[in-house]
């Protein structure tokens, strides 16, 4: 794992310690949540905006095709899968 060091403006400051002790969690694993939260909205955002399909989508979050389709389906966004994507899954399923 790195390290890294930045600075934050009071107001992050006061939101980390307030998820802090709300989660009763410690404020590094509460930063890391929140990037990790982050990332997948933007990558969220990234597919609906058609700039990633839906296994560049599923790629970036590090999960599968039907992982990445449960948690859309979660947050009420449409998963359109094509055919040859339904058939790429179905492969990896059977274990080629």
């Amino acid at each position: 794992m790195g390290v890294i060091s930045l600075r934050l403006k009071d107001k992050d400051l006061e939101r980390i310690e307030e998820l802090s002790k709300l989660e009763h969690k410690d404020k590094s694993t509460i930063a890391r949540e929140l990037l990790e939260y982050g990332w997948e909205f933007l990558m969220i955002r990234y597919y609906k905006e058609r700039k990633l399909s839906l296994e560049g989508f599923a790629r970036k979050l590090d999960v599968s095709i039907s992982e990445a389709i449960d948690l859309l389906a979660k947050l009420g966004i449409e998963a359109p899968i094509e055919f040859d994507e339904y058939l790429k899954g179905f492969e990896v399923f059977r274990g080629k």
